[in-house]
């Protein structure tokens, strides 16, 4: 099991609304990351005790940092929105499965919704090929003149139409089809499901990185299980989302009961 370092943070700062962005300082840990990992993050307060597990949004092996993407949701990550430059935090990780990046596929679709979108950004700097963009927010966009570094075409929709096409991402694929040979996916369970829907109707394979309530972060407590099929038993087993994915292939993942 890995165990808990200190990471010094060198920004934090907000960068729509609710939403921030941390550079942490993590030496020779970011040699070990891979796209789609996440970090445990704990906090100082007692009260604070369960790790807030943040994706990693963009690894730099060079400067030896991570830059995270969250949203403030609850007290953990208020607490966190208040860290200063200079400030230490305790971490551990990369922690979880990653995505996986075939080098003969050279047609990407990068699909992500809200606090979903962070994780994807390091693959599309690291995808060889024509990598198509489609992301979703509920309102205030984030991130988009980042994805246009690395991509042929980044498409946006929010909910209430203030910035790019009103409604949700998967609304955007149907009114925009991407060609494609992998779909790389991250976001709440609902569009999940739809992403995972849309691209069997249009043949084309796809990894999901799940969101589920983490607590331990490390596969010990049980509480983020999703249902994943197990061919070899023909039926669905409970797998941890933190330790065996976050990141499972849309055929694994069993949406109902």
């Amino acid at each position: 099991m890995k165990s808990k370092t200190t990471g010094i943070v060198l920004e934090n700062h907000e960068i729509a609304k609710g939403i921030y962005q941390m550079k942490l300082a993590v030496g020779d840990t970011a040699k070990e990351a891979k796209v789609g990992q996440f970090i445990n993050l704990y906090l100082p307060r007692r009260d604070l005790l369960l790790p807030r597990p943040i994706s990693i949004s963009q690894i730099s092996i060079g400067e030896g940092t991570f830059k995270l993407v969250y949203g403030v949701v609850g007290k953990g990550t208020k607490e966190l929105s208040k860290m200063k430059e200079k400030e230490g935090i305790p971490f551990m990780g990369p922690l979880g499965n990653g995505f996986k990046v075939d080098e003969g596929v050279k047609n990407h679709i990068l699909i992500g919704g809200g606090i979903g979108v962070p994780p994807l950004l390091q693959l599309a700097s690291e995808l060889k090929g024509n990598i198509s963009v489609y992301l979703g927010f509920r309102e205030e966009p984030f991130l988009v003149e980042e994805f246009k570094k690395y991509s042929n075409q980044v498409l946006i929709a929010t909910e209430d139409g203030s910035y790019g096409a009103k409604g949700d991402v998967i609304k955007l694929l149907d009114e925009n089809p991407p060609e494609g040979e992998m779909v790389y996916s991250c976001g709440p369970k609902p569009m999940l499901k739809a992403v995972a829907d849309w691209s069997r109707a249009v043949d084309i394979n796809a990894q999901l990185s799940m969101e589920e309530r983490m607590a331990c972060g490390i596969g010990a407590c049980l509480v983020c299980t999703c249902k994943i099929k197990d061919e070899g038993l023909m039926k669905w087993q409970n797998k941890r989302v933190c330790k065996d994915g976050p990141v499972f292939l849309r055929d694994e993942v069993v949406w109902n009961d």
